[in-house]
């Protein structure tokens, strides 16, 4: 054999043998990316509403449109009063623009309602007097008692919030990450493994419940993180 020829095998051969290695610790490497964990860590917390949104809307219904008007401002100035006696200030209490609806405007004969005229509107307290707001609710049968018909399916009852949710989210979140390690640490050991880094990672979704049907101004935070983590041999 030539010795150019046989210096060209050698070369093939190195080569052949540098890729087989390669492709070797390809696989390998491949093998390790595939093994890893998907864990889940959660964390919760108890926190107090401080901020509620309370909808009262009402309705006057009759044929003669001065007389409902002049019912409809009755009311509103009651709803307000009582707003006020509770210790709530005129900024907190607002009054939506008044809706009036004629029933015989699309009706005939004998399916006219016997009221012509329904005029509506919502008095909206917003207050961050959480435990105000309470009782005034508990005392929302005095506006029923002065005349006024709440109309409790519009408004919908008071809606209590918690507005400073940035505040305690991301002690919330490294206490989810927290526990999800400790899922996967306990996972790679009962697998004869060993933890490596990160994978991938969600944050955390976060869910606003209220504590129990029975307090709407005590509210659960919870959060839920999932991770994925690299196993090691």
């Amino acid at each position: 054999m030539q010795p150019r020829t046989a210096f060209a095998a050698l070369l093939i051969a190195l080569g052949l043998v540098g890729a087989g290695w390669l492709a070797a610790r390809g696989m390998a490497q491949l093998r390790t990316a595939d093994r890893y964990v998907t864990v889940k860590g959660s964390a919760e917390k108890i926190v107090d509403a401080d901020l509620v949104v309370w909808p009262l809307a009402q309705s006057v219904g009759g044929n003669d449109l001065a007389a409902v008007q002049a019912q409809l401002e009755a009311n509103t100035r009651t709803i307000r009063d009582f707003l006020t006696q509770a210790g709530f200030k005129a900024d907190e209490i607002v009054v939506s623009p008044p809706r009036l609806e004629d029933r015989w405007a699309y009706a005939y004969g004998s399916n006219r309602p016997p009221e012509r005229y329904n005029y509506s509107n919502t008095v909206t307290l917003r207050t961050a007097k959480v435990k105000e707001a309470l009782a005034a609710v508990r005392r929302s049968g005095d506006i029923v008692a002065r005349g006024v018909m709440l109309n409790a399916e519009q408004g919908g009852g008071p809606q209590f919030d918690y507005t400073r949710l940035n505040d305690i989210k991301p002690a919330l979140i490294a206490e989810a990450t927290a526990a999800a390690r400790k899922s996967a640490e306990q996972f790679a050991k009962d697998s004869g493994a060993r933890l490596g880094g990160i994978r991938t990672a969600n944050q955390g979704v976060v869910s606003i419940e209220n504590r129990d049907a029975g307090s709407p101004q005590i509210k659960k935070i919870r959060v839920v993180s999932t991770v994925e983590y690299f196993l090691k041999d």
